[in-house]
């Protein structure tokens, strides 16, 4: 039986929601654009293809998983999106946006009730004695939004934080304990290794939940590999002996800011911790990302991670740029799956 609540948030009159289609992510792409031009100053993504890579991971089906909602002359003024991909899926996520001037005629609100209305279907596929809690976000600077959120009972669990950094001059890379090698890695060859590698070190992160290797494997290909800005000249590894200690997979260009680089993933296995590897492998990022013409280096992190992540980031002369704030909704009390701590 899929639990759902009663739909009691309608649209102004003259305004219409369908599920979306692959081809609407054009729309949503100056949708998304317009929205933080509004709401951050910049704009969100630079290539369109970046949201067709993103509608095409396996089990997302945009006319399934995606709510659009026009104005009375045809314009995509508000989307939504509700992913349950994970196995299990436990805390299902729900991305909305909507275009600023619609903030206050209950978009946002009629989105996020149908997303979670979708999201109580995790109640009839994960096992009973697992916690189930929805999960959304917003950017910090949209207050609007939060207030919304918060009235419809969603509670803020945590932040994330863009932090960037000015590349004027040569980045030095610090030196790496004896045996240990930076270096690029073999694509092709080193793609599974990799993976593990990443699965390893992230286990350590608020809110992962371990995938089925299969799975997590081909979202790993998908989300990076086929990224259009996938350039393995910018994928590094530490390697002691026959092992990968860490990780560093960039692209040459974030998806805000052509002139900057942006360190997708970075993680060290816990056996090679406390080393200085995750401040040299983002270091030789940074050295990369100079020799080659960016003006800036970016990434994202867990403003309470963890690892210790944000100091090292900030060790390295990074800065909050800006913040994206979580919250969840629970559906069902009962195991929690998804890592809370460091054991």
């Amino acid at each position: 039986m899929i639990r759902e609540l009663t739909e009691t948030i309608q649209l102004p009159s003259g305004f219409h929601a369908r599920f979306g289609e692959l081809s609407d992510y054009l729309l949503l792409f100056d949708l998304v654009n317009e929205y933080s031009l509004r709401t951050n100053g910049r704009i969100e993504i630079n290539d369109p293809e970046l949201i067709l890579l993103d509608w095409r991971n396996d089990g997302f089906n945009p006319q399934t998983d995606t709510r659009a909602v026009f104005n009375p002359e045809g314009k995509l003024v508000g989307l939504l999106e509700s992913w349950l991909t994970h196995k299990p899926p436990v805390h299902p996520w729900n991305w909305v946006c909507v275009h600023p001037d619609y903030m206050d005629l209950g978009i946002w609100e009629y989105l996020l009730q149908w997303g979670e209305n979708r999201s109580r279907k995790a109640l009839d596929i994960v096992p009973t004695e697992l916690r189930v809690a929805a999960v959304t976000g917003t950017d910090h600077n949209n207050q609007a939004a939060i207030e919304i959120i918060k009235k419809l009972g969603w509670t803020h669990i945590r932040s994330y934080y863009r932090m960037m950094t000015n590349l004027d001059s040569p980045p030095e890379v610090p030196s790496i304990p004896e045996g240990i090698v930076i270096r690029s890695y073999y694509p092709g060859t080193e793609n599974e290794a990799v993976y593990r590698a990443f699965a390893d070190s992230f286990k350590d992160h608020f809110g992962f939940v371990e995938q089925p290797f299969e799975q997590g494997f081909a979202e790993f290909k998908h989300n990076l590999i086929e990224d259009p800005g996938y350039d393995p000249s910018y994928w590094f590894v530490a390697v002691d002996g026959d092992e990968i200690a860490g990780i560093c997979l960039c692209r040459h260009e974030s998806s805000q800011d052509l002139g900057s680089g942006w360190v997708n993933e970075l993680g060290i296995r816990r056996p090679w911790r406390k080393k200085g590897l995750g401040y040299a492998l983002l270091k030789k990022s940074f050295a990369e990302f100079y020799a080659r013409g960016q003006k800036r280096a970016a990434l994202g992190v867990d403003a309470s991670s963890l690892t210790g992540a944000l100091r090292l980031y900030e060790r390295a002369g990074m800065h909050v740029d800006h913040q994206y704030d979580n919250f969840e909704k629970e559906f069902r009390p009962g195991l929690e799956i998804r890592t809370q701590e460091v054991k």
